[in-house]
Parts: structure tokens; sequence; C-alpha cells
């Protein structure tokens, strides 16, 4: 029997899949979503997870994930989050600005990792994680080089020699040719973004 309050029911929902339909507020119910998001992505994959599927293996409505997350792929990439080390506010210091960039470079390729993993032929999961890493990678970017030049590693760099090593990472992540791999982002750092760091005059 229905009770006030409780969530509609989702068509094709099977009873099982549903979670239990108790009042939750604010970080309960956002984990419990979150939860239940990853578990309808491994189920059924990106392109057959909906809103009204994951409200019901939450024991919500569809109302209360569309007030956190105005779409279906942020919902699914905030779940990926939570499996997978975000990037973070504060990029690690390693000490050197080397040791920060390869840093970088290496949480952003294990991020766009976890998408590969999601059945999506789409490709809009993955596409939005990248572009998402490469955001967070540019503003630590930011940091990391701040930081390099108060240790009197590099003089200011453009923008575009600061961008650069996550530009190269994000077109290979794109491109999907070839698995990104260790050697490839010692490439990047030490082929071609530290010379042209140590080509400007401090």
């Amino acid at each position: 029997m229905a009770v006030a309050g409780d969530p509609p029911a989702a068509a094709g929902i099977p009873d099982a899949w549903r979670g239990p339909r108790t009042r939750r507020r604010g970080a309960v119910l956002e984990q419990a979503i979150l939860d239940a998001a990853w578990d309808e992505l491994a189920a059924v994959g990106y392109a057959q997870v909906t809103m009204a599927a994951i409200a019901a293996r939450a024991g919500t409505n569809k109302a209360a994930l569309y007030r956190r997350w105005p779409s279906r792929t942020e919902l699914l990439a905030a779940a990926i989050d939570r499996r997978v080390v975000p990037l973070g506010a504060q990029p690690a210091d390693t000490g050197s600005l080397r040791g920060d960039v390869t840093a970088v470079l290496e949480a952003m390729t294990r991020r766009c990792r976890a998408a590969q993993t999601v059945p999506d032929p789409s490709g809009e999961l993955a596409a939005y994680l990248q572009r998402q890493s490469a955001a967070e990678a540019f503003e630590q970017m930011g940091l990391i080089l701040t930081r390099a030049h108060q240790r009197g590693e590099t003089a200011r760099l453009s923008a575009h020699v600061a961008r650069l090593p996550v530009n190269v990472l994000h077109s290979e992540l794109c491109l999907g040719a070839t698995p990104v791999s260790d050697r490839l982002i010692t490439e990047i750092v030490d082929g071609l973004f530290l010379p042209l760091a140590a080509g400007h005059p401090m």
C-alpha cells in the first residue's frame, strides 16, 4: 500500500531493485542516489540508464535527482567520481615541477580510464569526463606553476605553454587510438613541456 511521500513507481523496474522508501535528506540521500546510479550503470550500461530507474533504486523520486544534477551524464560522472580518486582541489606536492606535472597527468588518465570500463557506445559519458578532467587539470597546472616559480624552478610561463601538457594528453584521450601509457606521459613532460619551460628566461 502506498503511503504519503512514497516516490511514484517507475515502470519496468523490478521490485528487487527498488531501494527502501524511507525519508532521507542531505548527504545521506545524495550517497544513496550515487550508489544507485553506479549500480544501475553497472547493470545496464550507459545507454540504457534512466533517471527513473536510478530514483527507483535509491527509493526516491526523479525531482530529488534533478535538484542535484541537471542531467543524467552529470549524475553518472559524479557516481564514477565516488570510486575514482578525483584530481582534487590541491595538486600533489612532489617537490619538483616534473613530479607535480606528472602526478596531474596520471590522475587525469586514471579518471578518464574509469569511463572506459562502462558500456557506452555513444561515448557521451567518456567525453564529458575527459572535458571535466581537463578543466580541473588546467586549474591544477596554474597552482603547480605558481609553486614552481616560488621555488625558483621556472619563470612565469605563457598560458599556451602552461596548458600544453593537459592539452596534449586530452587530445590523446579523445583520439583513443592507443591507450595512454606511462611512457607517453613521460614524453609529454620530459620531451615537450620541460624543454619549453626551461627556455623561458627567469
